[in-house]
Order: C-alpha cells, then structure tokens, then sequence
C-alpha cells in the first residue's frame, strides 16, 4: 500500500494513494484515526487493507491532480537522521567511517510534503541530501536486529535539506537541519509487503534535471536492522517516528565549486519501488 496524509497544512487526512486517485480512509470508515500516526499506534494498517479489497469506497476517491499531499507522518513525535552512512560521503569529506551510527535530529516542524516549497533563509547555504526513510509501526525499545522488520511501517524518499552556515559555525547540526521546511518527505509512505530488500534500490537526487547523487541502499555502512537496534538502546521510538538513514557522495557543500539551492530551482529526490519526492525552492 502507499499511504499519505493529504490537505492543507496542519489539517492533513489519512489516504491511499491509487494511480491518479486518493482514497479518503475516514470518508470511507469513519471508525478510523484522524491520522495516519493513529492509524499505526492503534493497529489498524490491516482495517485499511480490508477496505482496499472491499473495493465499494467510490465515493471517497478524489483526484490526486490539485490535491497537496503532506508530509506522511506531519505529526511524528520524532526524526532521527544518521550521518557519515555511505562510505563513498564520508569519502568527500576526507572523514573516516564511524565505528558506531551517528545519530543526530530534526525538528518535527521542518516536515513538508511532496510539492512543498524549500524555503530559504536569508544568509544561508542550502543543500540537498536525498535519503531512505523507514518509519516506525509500533513502540520500539531494546530491539534486536533480527526481530526490527516487526517495528517498521514502510519507507519513503526524504531530503535532509541542510543549513550549512549554521551547520558548520554552531559545531553541531540541530539548528542548520531544522529550519521550517527542510524536512520534505514522501509523497507517501510504502508499506513493507512492497518493498521486499530495502537494501536493494537505486537512490538519485537531481536539481533541474541535473544528476546530483546516484547510489545504491546497498552501500549503507549501517543497514535498518543495526540502526534500529542502536536507536532503541537508547530511546524509544513511536508509531510514526522517522528515521533517516544517511546520503550518499555528491551533495552540493563538497563540490568544487560548491552548488547551493537557489529560488526557482526545482529538487527530486528518487528511489527505486518508492517514487520520486518534488519540491520548488523559493526564497
């Protein structure tokens, strides 16, 4: 399945996306959370695969052409990105490989939809880092690797859209990760079932059309399983809690020149059985 949650800003729906339609869940079970995180923290993934089968929801298609889709998760209590996890990143910035993931956050408030505007602050350097997402099904607290395929919803394409002036002058990433915006994600989430080898996809980001990153999931020095398991020594994660995991090689700041964003450009963010995240970049 592809869930999204689509509408205006801050008032997003539960969804299905299907070819050119969205599925409105509530306006077809009204029984359902508001939302896709209560959707997942109460269990009811397999309610909505019933009514995909059930097939009498006409009522409740519209059109996903002027339809905004949000964020899939607009409302998770947590983003949780790691760093250095391609070899050939770490690579163009002469580090070495961590021993260990290294895990840093986002503000929730930086999420956006496909469609989105990037929004760019004055003074800063902008960049894109195109990623793999996982988003977590139920609460996760001291998981093992070889049980974390039970803990994950689905996956989607995110750009950890980077700051960088803030991110190198403060020594630390909070604040050049999390500016309003600059957590665009989707455009939906794709449940486990179609999505068989995470470790398995082509990864690209583009900017007009030009190819900035090409990799492979399989390039990931920490894989899902690892990562979970690292995370959740430490903290518990929440249905619909995002993580992030990693960029490959080819981000704008390590060029020579350095390539930033800039208004009026337009970014994509692709992956292999997920789809391609769009977002214009404005001032």
């Amino acid at each position: 399945m592809r869930l999204v949650s689509f509408g205006a800003r801050g008032s997003e729906r539960p969804g299905l996306l299907l070819d050119d339609r969205v599925l409105d869940l509530r306006a077809c079970d009204p029984s359902l959370p508001d939302s896709l995180r209560g959707i997942l923290a109460t269990q009811r993934l397999r309610d909505v695969e019933r009514l995909l089968r059930r097939g009498d929801c006409s009522a409740a298609l519209l059109p996903l052409a002027g339809t905004r889709l949000g964020a899939p998760l607009p409302d998770a209590s947590k983003i949780v990105c790691i760093g250095l996890n391609y070899a050939d990143h770490a690579t163009e910035q002469k580090r070495p490989l961590p021993t260990a993931p290294l895990l840093f956050a986002k503000a929730t408030t930086a999420l956006s939809g496909s469609g989105d505007p990037i929004v760019l602050p004055p003074g800063e350097k902008v960049d894109l880092e195109a990623e793999l997402a996982f988003v977590i099904g139920r609460t996760a607290k001291q998981v093992r690797a070889e049980e974390a395929a039970g803990f994950i919803a689905g996956y989607m394409c995110f750009n950890d859209v980077s700051g960088r002036e803030a991110q190198f002058s403060d020594r630390q990433w909070f604040r050049g990760k999390s500016y309003d915006t600059f957590a665009p994600c989707g455009p939906c989430l794709v449940t486990t079932d179609e999505v068989p080898d995470p470790h398995a996809l082509g990864i690209a980001s583009r900017v007009n059309g030009r190819l900035m990153q090409q990799s492979r999931t399989d390039q990931l020095v920490f894989r899902i399983p690892q990562l979970l398991e690292y995370i959740t020594r430490s903290m518990t994660l929440l249905p619909g809690d995002i993580v992030a995991t990693g960029t490959p090689a080819g981000v704008g700041v390590f060029r020579d020149p350095p390539v930033f964003l800039q208004d009026g450009d337009q970014v994509t963010v692709t992956i292999d059985s997920i789809g391609t995240l769009s977002n214009p970049v404005r001032s």
